[in-house]
């Protein structure tokens, strides 16, 4: 893709001596070896295709099999195959490597038919700056992206949506390139790479803040206590507990931390919808700090309880929280918090019963985005209500877990779920259990140390 948008007039930074031409022009040992210095050549350049090839390594060792590999993708042209069709390609591939238990890559992972739903409410504007601080590979950026790009009409605006619109960051460095490959196959991403690979809960926010922010940050906590120095290449406990003076609570709870950073974030005005589990809404202790904080320092305005046997992570039970960013007020800027429950008597799988976009028509059309004061209870909608601030702080410990419609399973065996499904749930409700031993098993081996 490189070798051709540079025909067309496009600058890319590939060094001379490493162009797909030098490559293709060869055959046997010299090609496999020419291969090997390419891959480890660009993997040391800035930039878009930097982040791509970091620590690329050639797995294939038979020259002859390579040959005929680079022969194959000679005969296509990339650059003019449309960016959605070469998107859609790259993001099956990413599916199917979610769905993958073993590789673990479904942590990475979130829901198509979710993340457009939540953009369709979000609504993103033409020179907005969107980011993501967990951004795996990629979904919410392209997804906002290509709302975005709808109303891009000036040249002014469309440059602003390719080079700056879009950041995000990841910790872990595989999914880094995976996401920036993702980008850049959607036409995505100037000289420099919108996405970084750093943890972005390890330094302060500070004045670059950001008009939108749509995240999934990671679930649970173990896969973030054992890390590895640079300088010494020895393994080191990493400190649980992250201290940061822009922090309201001090805290292990990872999610709990990236509620506090992502609102950090904003700019006034600014809009954040953000994938929590639901110990975030219950948690006693710096949860208790957090929630009142938001309550009272943004507008908490929806939130979203999601069905489980949605997500590749099994056992997640999950919700989506949208608030606002507002100026310092001695008042709570949090008026009402209107719940859509789409989780009780609601059964989904990843293989049966899968999530579509249609599964949020109501409560798209319930959220009223583009005006919020246009919401109304109606008696037809059942899974829509309404909390105002007075009834929320009342709450034990601020709990924002708020239900109210019967579960059916638990009332008439009749209405059980099929027996695949119920065993799914079984299998997820273990899966989770055992998830919760392991983080406390994880936190007392640190402790001891």
């Amino acid at each position: 893709m490189a070798d051709e948008r540079e025909q067309i007039g496009q600058k890319e930074k590939v060094p001379v001596e490493y162009t797909w031409n030098k490559l293709a022009a060869l055959d046997g040992d010299d090609l496999e070896l020419q291969y090997r210095h390419t891959l480890e050549n660009l993997g040391k350049q800035s930039g878009m295709l930097g982040t791509i090839f970091r620590k690329a390594q050639n797995k294939i060792q038979d020259p002859a099999k390579l040959e005929r590999l680079i022969k194959m993708i000679d005969k296509e042209q990339w650059a003019t195959l449309p960016a959605d069709v070469k998107g859609e390609i790259y993001e099956g591939l990413l599916e199917r490597n979610a769905q993958d238990v073993k590789g673990g890559a479904g942590q990475y992972f979130t829901p198509r038919p979710l993340i457009e739903a939540i953009v369709e409410v979000m609504q993103p504007k033409a020179m907005d700056v969107v980011s993501d601080p967990a951004s795996g590979t990629g979904g919410f950026l392209l997804a906002a992206h290509d709302y975005m790009a709808k109303q891009a009409t000036s040249k002014k605006e469309q440059r602003h949506l390719k080079e700056h619109a879009i950041r995000g960051n990841d910790i872990v460095d595989s999914v880094v390139r995976l996401c920036a490959m993702n980008l850049y196959l959607h036409g995505i991403g100037g000289d420099e790479c919108p996405i970084i690979s750093a943890d972005a809960l390890a330094k302060e926010v500070g004045d670059d803040l950001v008009d939108m922010v749509l995240a999934n940050p990671p679930f649970g906590k173990k896969n973030s206590i054992t890390i590895v120095n640079e300088k010494t290449g020895k393994a080191e406990k990493e400190k649980l507990t992250i201290e940061r003076e822009d922090f309201w609570a001090t805290t292990s709870n990872k999610q709990l931390n990236f509620v506090q950073h992502i609102a950090n974030m904003l700019k006034i005005n600014g809009k954040a919808a953000v994938v929590v589990p639901d110990n975030v809404l219950f948690e006693g202790g710096a949860g208790e700090t957090v929630r009142k904080t938001l309550l009272q320092r943004f507008d908490v305005h929806t939130l979203l309880r999601l069905p489980t046997g949605i997500f590749y992570a099994q056992g997640v039970k999950a919700n989506v929280i949208f608030f606002d960013a507002k100026p310092a007020s001695k008042i709570a800027w949090t008026k009402e918090l209107w719940v859509y429950d789409y989780r009780t008597n609601i059964h989904k799988t990843l293989k049966q019963n899968r999530l579509s976009k249609t599964d949020f028509a109501e409560f798209i059309d319930c959220f009223k985005a583009d005006d919020r004061s246009q919401r109304q209870q109606l008696e037809e909608v059942s899974r829509w209500k309404a909390f105002n601030y007075d009834e929320l702080i009342a709450r034990d410990k601020a709990n924002l877990d708020v239900f109210w419609l019967k579960d059916e399973s638990l009332e008439d065996t009749e209405n059980l779920p099929a027996p695949e499904i119920l065993a799914q749930e079984i299998v997820e409700q273990l899966q989770a259990a055992l998830d919760e031993f392991r983080t406390v098993e994880d936190i007392l081996a640190v402790n001891d140390d």
